[in-house]
């Protein structure tokens, strides 16, 4: 791997994982200065990272104009939970005709992570391992498209979320997983499928309008935050300069 697609990989996963764990809201201004300032790479890099991102739906870049975290219309919001249930309703079958007895252990094992940050209090976090859990299914189902396709509309359901949901149950969502993984150990597709429904209506009935959305805050310490765990997960450090206090959009 390059030392300029290193750069553009740290900026993505952690602007990426930001949004998903709904540090920076739908609408968050994100000027190319400051993210080529946080990242120490160029307006053309920069660039590049947010375009990889607006074709995953979690950046809008319109040209000539400061990109923005995506803000989905409900109607949008609607289609990305049919596409969703419609691609988990496959891999569940996928995986249950697939089953190995490791698939268990790996499963159960996330869901201990979901419990742990539950009990933490620690609430972004949970919201993100609720998400791995259904894109581990994808890779589990041991096809790439799908993995990719889920993954995608995972994302775009974390900020969905964060700009009309209710706030984030992890009771709920650690309960539910447990049921799933249960249903799938015992290779039943008709209860995993009907589980895995309600799961993910109970998700998109969380997706409800909230007009508390507009805090202010600091993007570049949000930004540092998730630029450390892409660092180390890439095995690279980039220098950071300064930075100034950032508004969220209105």
């Amino acid at each position: 791997m390059s030392k300029k697609s290193t750069r553009v990989d740290v900026a993505c996963q952690a602007l990426r994982q930001a949004i998903i764990e709904q540090a920076l809201p739908p609408g968050t201004k994100l000027p190319e200065d400051e993210l080529g300032a946080q990242f120490r790479m160029s307006r053309t890099l920069v660039r590049a990272a947010l375009a990889q991102l607006q074709s995953e739906g979690l950046v809008d870049a319109p040209p000539r104009r400061t990109a923005t975290t995506a803000k989905p219309t409900l109607e949008e919001a609607r289609e990305v939970f049919e596409v969703r249930r419609t691609l988990e309703r496959e891999v569940v079958r996928l995986v249950i005709a697939r089953w190995r007895p490791e698939f268990g252990a790996e499963l159960e094992g996330h869901v201990r992570k979901e419990e742990a940050a539950r009990k933490a209090g620690e609430a972004r976090v949970s919201i993100r391992l609720a998400g791995e859990f259904h894109i581990k299914l994808g890779e589990l189902a041991g096809n790439s498209l799908f993995r990719r396709y889920l993954g995608e509309v995972v994302s775009r359901c974390s900020l969905i979320l964060a700009l009309y949901g209710r706030p984030h149950s992890a009771d709920c969502a650690v309960n539910e997983h447990r049921e799933i993984v249960a249903a799938l150990r015992s290779r039943n597709a008709e209860a995993a499928i009907e589980l895995m429904d309600h799961h993910l209506g109970a998700v998109e009935h969380r997706a409800l309008l909230d007009q508390d959305r507009d805090a202010q805050f600091d993007l570049g310490a949000v930004l540092t935050r998730y630029t450390e765990t892409a660092e180390t997960g890439n095995g690279s450090k980039i220098a950071r300069l300064p930075r100034r206090k950032t508004r969220a959009a209105k």
